[in-house]
Formats: C-alpha cells, structure tokens, sequence
C-alpha cells in the first residue's frame, strides 16, 4: 500500500474521517470516507470507500463508546484492518480557531496545543473536539506528524478596518478581533471557482456557506475580504442553533434581568436559538421546509432574509459582485432556500433559472443574470488534506 493521510474532523458528539493515498507524483487520491456518530449515545460507525460501497456499518452500546477518545480508537482500528496495520504517514485535522497566532497549516507540537488550549472559549462547540484525537495521537504516538488546519486562517489577509470593532486599543492588541471562520470551505471554493468560471473567479464574489453553521464570505481576486462571522462562530448568518448577529445588551438583559451565568448563557446561545429558537420545532432546514406550521416557515423566512441583508453588506465591502456561490449542506441541496435568496436579491441583477435551480447544476443564475449564481459541493477534507501533503514536503525538504 502507498503512503496515506489521515483527514480527522472530530465533534461534540461525531468524528468524521478521510483517508487519502498520496501517490508517487504527490496527488492525492480519496480511498475512503466515514463518521462515528452518536458517541456516548447510539455509537454508529458507517465507512465507504471511493465508489460509494459499503466498507463498514457498527453500532454498539452507548458506553461502550462513552467518548471522543474511545470513539477514535473504534476508527483506528477500522482503518488498520483497511491498511493492513501500516499508519499513515500524517494525520491532518480541522481546527476551527487559530487566534492571533496561527495564519497558516500548523505542525502540532507540546508548544502549539499550548497555544491552542485558551482558544476554547471562544469556540467551545468546536474547539475542545479538535483538540481531543490530536492530545490523544499525541500521546500515543509522539512521533506521528499531525498538522492543524484552522478555519480562521483564510481570513487572516483582511483589511484591518475589517478586523476591528470599536473597542479600546489593548483589547484589540490581545486578540478581541473579528476572525471569520469556514475558512477551509473558502479556499476550497475559491480554487473551484477558478476552474468553474475563471473570468468570474478574477473578480468579486460573495460564497454562501450555508450548513447547519453558517456564514458568508466576500471574495475579490479568490482572496478573503471580509466575512459574516467574528470573534466567535455566533456571528453573522443565524444557524442551526446559535443565533447569528445579536444586540450585546440581549446579552446584559439575560445577565441582569433574567440572572443568567456566563455558562448558562453560552449554554442557551450555542444550542437554543437560531433556526431552532425561532421555530421550536427543529434546527434541521430539512425538516422546517417539510413542516406546515407557521413557526417553521418563519424560521426559513428570517433565515432566508439575513442572508440577503448580510449580502448587502458584503457587497458595499467590495463595492459590488459579479458572482454568487451557494454551498455546504443547505446551500447545496435546497432549491427552495436558494431561490427565496436570489429573489430577494433580484434587485441587484440576480435571476433564477428554475429548471438548472432545481437539479442544482453548477450554474442555477439565467444567461441574462448581471450576477452569475453558482452551486459548488464544498470539500474541507480534501483542503486539510492537501495541506497536510505540503506540510510533509516542506519537512522532508
């Protein structure tokens, strides 16, 4: 067997895997994809390789696989019966906050995850679940090259009047910045987009990354110009279930009036507001656009609105956009979301074609669009894992 790399993207409750065979030209090639979901409740272990056929299907007890950790031991073992018990020659991983400190793929060393630890906080749905498989192939295996690949990293180039809020200097100067987050999906984008539409790549384009988090991105020439997000993954877009742009006196009102501590406060903004919050219902947009209750279609409605408004707003960052790219979970397989964002758009010159729309072609905008809309499958795992491939060769060089 040639030499592998390991993808790990690892959740509170999940931990999604990719491996890749890196041949003798250094291209990579996709020999396998899978998740364990459901860890500390229903474990369920399904893999598949590049055809789409069935490599595994597990489930077990809730405690038989209580943890992040036991739940990477369950997908080592898996992978060494496809590997014949060789270990891949790196392991790259999606970390979602890199700081100040950290603009590129990262090395993992004692210093690094040092560097990485106080960053909880600010993504503590995220951060801690990255940390855990590195910690853990860390210790058990001290000599294995693992590579951080971080979601903030693409937006680090931004102007600073994009980084900034109006606070005092030293805050600032101590990292109270605005970051930007689905990096990894961005870039990925941005080198599609090239090869989609070059002319429309060259020029100024906003990308909807549009999951059950979400946010969106401004891009001009490919390169990350201003973002939705902030500070943290609350910012911007409302989500699954957190709750997007928020008045901070929501925030002082919840602290003095309603005599919230900080942690029951995180708590309800991280799990109990956004699409959920305003339904009641669900945080999944495909059950909301199944339902007939009138909360579910308000829910879709303001979610569906904010990313209008937030377009206007990215679009007077650049001063204008001549392309608009839908992608990630809802983005990519939503017709009607994507139709309600583009007549809201309308104004600005955007027009669907309801036929390509539908199938979800790679082009959903009509032949006489001033904006030309386009639907690209996201691919974060490949962009961790050629990172993790340079990584390498800058090592051996």
């Amino acid at each position: 067997m040639s030499d592998t790399i390991l993808v790990l993207n690892a959740g509170s409750s999940s931990i999604k895997f990719q491996l890749f065979v890196l041949d003798r030209d250094k291209s990579l090639k996709r020999l396998l994809k899978g998740q364990i979901e459901g860890i500390g409740v229903k474990p369920h272990l399904v893999a598949k390789g590049p055809a789409g056929e069935v490599l595994t299907d597990e489930t077990w007890a809730g405690d038989a696989v209580a943890s992040v950790p036991a739940a990477l031991e369950r997908v080592v073992a898996f992978l060494g019966t496809q590997l014949g018990g060789k270990l891949p020659v790196a392991v790259g991983h999606r970390v979602v906050h890199g700081g100040v400190h950290f603009s590129q793929p990262t090395l993992i060393t004692d210093d690094v995850l040092a560097q990485l630890e106080p960053l909880i906080p600010l993504a503590p749905l995220h951060q801690p679940n990255n940390l855990a498989p590195i910690r853990t192939i860390h210790e058990r295996l001290p000599d294995m090259l693992q590579v951080a690949c971080f979601d903030t990293a693409f937006h680090r180039g931004h102007p600073e009047l994009a980084d900034r809020f109006a606070i005092p200097e030293p805050l600032y100067r101590e990292g109270v910045r605005r970051y930007g987050f689905h990096g990894l999906s961005y870039e990925y984008i941005a080198g599609r987009l090239a090869a989609v539409a070059p002319d429309i790549a060259k020029g100024k384009v906003i990308v909807a990354h549009l999951g059950s988090g979400a946010s969106m991105c401004a891009l001009s020439a490919g390169r990350s110009v201003e973002s939705t997000m902030g500070f943290t993954a609350l910012d911007g877009l409302p989500m699954g279930t957190r709750p997007g742009q928020l008045d901070a006196g929501v925030v002082l009102y919840l602290m003095q009036e309603k005599r919230m501590s900080a942690q029951q406060i995180e708590r309800f903004l991280y799990h109990d507001c956004g699409l959920k919050g305003l339904s009641g219902i669900s945080n999944d947009v495909r059950v909301l656009l199944a339902s007939e209750d009138p909360r579910a279609k308000l829910a879709l409605d303001f979610f569906v609105y904010r990313i209008a408004m937030l377009a206007g707003s990215l679009a007077a960052a650049m001063g204008g956009f001549e392309g608009f790219v839908f992608t990630a979970g809802v983005g990519e397989n939503a017709p009607r979301i994507r139709e309600a964002v583009m007549h809201r758009l309308s104004w600005l010159g955007m027009s669907c074609d309801p036929e390509a729309n539908e199938k979800g072609s790679p082009r959903i905008s009509t032949a006489g669009s001033s904006v030309a809309c386009f639907v690209i499958p996201t691919d974060e795992e490949l962009m961790i894992a050629e990172h993790t491939r340079d990584c390498l060769r800058s090592r051996s060089h």
